[in-house]
C-alpha cells in the first residue's frame, strides 16, 4: 500500500522559513519517479509549487522561485521543500505528490 506522509507544516510569521518533508512508502523504484509539492489555498485550485525529476532537474512556480528549494533522498524515500521569506500568500495546504499518489497534506499558515 502506497503512503505519502507530509510533515513540517505549521504557523510562521512573514519572512520566516519552513521545511516540509514527505516520506513515501510502498513505492518500488521511487528513484524513477518525479516527486513534487503542490498547494491549495482556501477558495483556490491546487497548484504546483515545485517538482524534481528522477535526474534531479528542478522546476518551481514563479511565485516561489528564489525562495524555495526542493530536494530528494532516494535512499530514504523522501522529498523535502525548504521555503524561505514566507508571505501570507504562501498560506495553503501543501501536498506531496509522486506519480498519481498524494499525501494527506500539511497546513502552512503565514501570519503576523
Amino acid at each position: 500500500q502506497v503512503q505519502l506522509v507530509e510533515s513540517g507544516g505549521g504557523s510562521v510569521q512573514p519572512g520566516g522559513s519552513l521545511r516540509l518533508s514527505c516520506s513515501a512508502s510502498g513505492i518500488s523504484s521511487i528513484w524513477s519517479f518525479a516527486m513534487g509539492w503542490y498547494r491549495q489555498a482556501p477558495g483556490k485550485e491546487r497548484e504546483l509549487v515545485a517538482y524534481i525529476t528522477s535526474s534531479d532537474r528542478r522546476t518551481y512556480t514563479d511565485s516561489v522561485k528564489g525562495r524555495a528549494t526542493i530536494s530528494r533522498d532516494n535512499a530514504k524515500n523522501t522529498v523535502s521543500l525548504q521555503m524561505n521569506s514566507l508571505t501570507p500568500e504562501d498560506t495553503a495546504v501543501y501536498y506531496c505528490n509522486v506519480h498519481n499518489w498524494w499525501g494527506q497534506g500539511t497546513q502552512v499558515t503565514v501570519a503576523s
